[in-house]
């Protein structure tokens, strides 16, 4: 299959965070439903269900591209994608004025490292291989 190699990365990289999203809202709503928790999930949750599974396909479609010109193993191209993650959900936080959770800020220093290992993981291992099944690698 050599037709539309972008679409295809774009497929590839959007099914991850898909998937991830539709578990957490399952468990959100049922823990909001059963537990009366009164988390605004609006305020919450449309940065992951707008920005994150189109971001992961375009830099998946990114890398297709530049894998053309130059080597960057598949496995740190994604761990950069946690960095620009970090920047927008941030620069998004400002912007809309959502007060970021003391617990958040004081958790980042050491939960973002473990985040970019875990990208880096899952980039490598799960990205990679649907870009295989799709013929992308």
């Amino acid at each position: 299959m050599k037709t539309y190699p972008y679409l295809r990365a774009y497929m590839a990289g959007i099914t991850i965070p898909t998937i991830l999203l539709v578990l957490f809202v399952t468990v959100f709503t049922f823990a909001r439903h059963e537990y009366s928790e009164l988390i605004p999930i609006e305020r919450l949750i449309v940065f992951p269900l707008a920005i994150v599974p189109n971001l992961w396909g375009i830099w998946n479609m990114a890398y297709v591209r530049l894998r053309r010109n130059r080597y960057l193993s598949i496995g740190l191209h994604g761990a950069l994608l946690t960095f620009v993650q970090a920047m927008t959900a941030f620069g998004i936080a400002k912007l809309t004025d959502v007060e970021i959770p003391s617990v958040v800020a004081s958790a980042f220093p050491f939960g973002f490292p473990v985040l970019v290992i875990v990208f880096y993981l899952v980039w490598r291992h799960v990205v990679s291989f649907f870009n295989a099944i799709l013929g992308i690698d």
